[in-house]
């Protein structure tokens, strides 16, 4: 499968303890030519644990891919009408954001991302 120029919105959901999983595979996608723009939930966002702190994880991500973090459901919504990615992924999606996106709940960045996305029959992964 060729890669290279796919735009894809990688949204990060809050189950922390998997970021360093999370972290190659966005590599992985950049180093074979793959356009990734980061979507965080709010508790990626802005909570620190004991892995990361928020800041630092934003910074490395945004590092790897080049991009800024969209990071409000303001920001997310035009994903959807403007067509701005060919795939989304999340990963991890925690329960409580899979439980939203089968309810059509869209308060979050990464809900919303999804649901303007799915608008325009476009893949969501979930992960």
């Amino acid at each position: 499968m060729i890669l290279r120029g796919l735009k894809v919105g990688f949204c990060v959901c809050g189950s922390f303890c998997t970021f360093d999983a999370v972290i190659p595979e966005i590599r992985k996608l950049v180093a074979v030519g793959a356009e990734v723009t980061p979507i965080f939930s709010d508790a990626v966002y802005n909570w620190d644990s004991r892995f990361y702190s928020a800041k630092e994880f934003r910074s490395i991500v945004e590092g790897i891919t080049g991009k800024q973090v969209i990071k409000s459901v303001i920001e997310a919504e035009p994903i959807g009408p403007e067509k701005l990615m060919d795939i989304v992924i999340v990963a991890p999606c925690t329960g409580n954001t899979m439980a939203k996106l089968a309810n059509g709940i869209t308060d979050s960045p990464v809900t919303m991302a999804c649901k303007a996305h799915l608008r325009n029959q476009r893949p969501v992964v979930l992960a």
